[in-house]
């Protein structure tokens, strides 16, 4: 079984991800695989991935280099599920009050 290389937490290497996996592509089939910010309108979060997504806009990242921008309303940083501040519906009390309602015993 192939053990799965996981990069450094110390920083993203961009060009030792694209060098390795460039080689094994074949050329001119595939899109512009790139590093893109994206950045959480509702928590001014934002993070750096790689993406084929096309974009206008450009922002200067942490390390100094300029990079395309993706706007998104929400991200993991945001979303409900993610920090722990969903509704939790009371199912249980929904199906007695149908029970109740309709005559169901």
């Amino acid at each position: 079984m192939r053990k799965l290389t996981v990069p450094s937490a110390g920083g993203y290497n961009a060009a030792l991800f694209t060098r390795r996996f460039e080689s094994v592509m074949k050329p001119d089939i595939h899109p512009n695989y790139r590093p893109v910010v994206f950045q959480d309108l509702s928590s001014d979060f934002a993070f750096l991935t790689r993406s084929t997504i096309a974009t206008k806009e450009t922002v200067k990242w942490e390390d100094g280099n300029e990079y395309p921008l993706v706007k998104v309303d929400i991200s993991s940083h945001s979303h409900p599920f993610y920090t722990g501040k969903q509704k939790n519906i009371d199912a249980g009390g929904r199906v007695d009050k149908f029970r109740r309602r309709y005559g169901q015993k």
